[in-house]
């Protein structure tokens, strides 16, 4: 039997209640810039042992909720393990990043391409139950996946890539293959997603993290329609609960209002959206999640604490009667940590957002 939920602040702002203080998170919280991470990873041997092993998994999420005051807790995992169980074959090359051993390039691999058993994914599944086990509680827990067009990024170019240049290629070229990869991808995202939420996942989280690079028009063709045929396959409550859903496009300020139209909750905001002007473009529509610089963790402490308050002051301004009614605001970073940020920065941050909008809210 699981512990009842103690600290529900991020869920409650999620689905527009009212909070005491802003809830925060970060994306990466769980990683490189933590020296038990690393030392954990070196016990692990490489990054798929660590990623692969339920117990490590679990150790590896908790280690940021073990110094920080986080109002969430994000399953320890990646986006390419879908790719990796359709047997594209996934490594970490230290000082390289991800490699896949197989690509998809022509007709007959994506052909032959199918959703995955998610029994190859079970180890994902466990590491959501332990999590949810020894959290007791605490917080609640975020399941995640990569959007469609994302992964078929790099199941296409085999890497990270700095233009992207074969998959758009294909996009141009051979745009009835890379619409079978995404239905593909879609639908195993979807199935990924839903046994996560069956193992104990209470919030998930869609990352668009190449969605930006697109043209206007081929965005909403080859990303956001394949976004909300994952959404579409999604239940919005399990077990009476309902399951909040988040999606983060990188670069997709120009769609903020078509990606808010979508099955979802909330809507994660990169750095470089205003973010008042975000929330008079989605109205009450959404919640809005983000959406700090990681790299103004690199300042000192009150630069920190200075920029938090910019940020709670755009979605809360003072001029503004609704400041404590809106739909809800997370704070996070607009992209993932950086692995270089000290750990005593990030403290700073959790307990300045903590502090500054509990006091904008009236709340001591």
């Amino acid at each position: 039997m699981l512990e009842p939920l103690k600290n529900d602040t991020f869920l409650r702002a999620l689905q527009g209640q009212p909070t005491d203080y802003t809830p925060v998170w970060l994306m990466r919280q769980a990683g490189r810039y933590l020296p038990e991470y690393r030392a954990t990873r070196a016990k692990a041997g490489s990054f798929m042992n660590l990623a692969t092993n339920p117990e490590l998994a679990c150790e590896v999420t908790l280690q940021p909720l073990n110094r920080f005051a986080l109002d969430a807790a994000i399953l320890f995992s990646d986006i390419l393990t879908v790719p990796d169980a359709m047997g594209l074959g996934l490594s970490f090359v230290e000082g390289e990043g991800v490699r896949f051993a197989r690509v998809l390039r022509d007709e007959s691999s994506i052909k032959n391409l199918a959703v995955p058993d998610m029994a190859k994914l079970q180890y994902v599944f466990d590491a959501v139950r332990l999590i949810r086990k020894e959290l007791a509680g605490k917080v609640p827990l975020i399941g995640f996946a990569g959007s469609p067009w994302t992964l078929a990024c790099y199941m296409v170019e085999g890497a990270g890539s700095a233009d992207y240049r074969t998959v758009k290629t294909m996009l141009y070229q051979r745009p009835d293959l890379l619409h079978r990869l995404l239905e593909i991808n879609a639908d195993a995202v979807a199935l990924y997603l839903q046994a996560q939420i069956a193992a104990g996942a209470q919030v998930l989280m869609i990352f668009d993290s190449w969605g930006g690079i697109l043209a206007d028009g081929v965005f909403q063709k080859f990303s956001l329609a394949y976004i909300q045929r994952v959404l579409a396959q999604l239940p919005h409550s399990y077990d009476g609960i309902t399951i909040p859903r988040i999606v983060f496009t990188k670069g997709g300020g120009n769609w903020l209002e078509q990606i808010a139209a979508l099955e979802v909750d909330c809507v994660g905001l990169d750095w470089t959206i205003d973010l008042e002007s975000a929330r008079i473009r989605v109205g009450h529509k959404v919640a809005l999640q983000g959406n700090l610089d990681p790299m103004a963790l690199f300042g000192n402490a009150t630069q920190i604490q200075a920029e938090v308050s910019q940020v709670l002051a755009a979605f809360h301004p003072s001029s503004s009667k609704t400041r404590i009614t809106s739909k809800g605001h997370i704070f996070n970073l607009g992209h993932g940590i950086n692995q270089f940020t000290p750990p005593e920065n990030v403290a700073t941050l959790v307990n300045a957002v903590h502090h500054q909008s509990r006091l904008l809210r009236g709340c001591t």
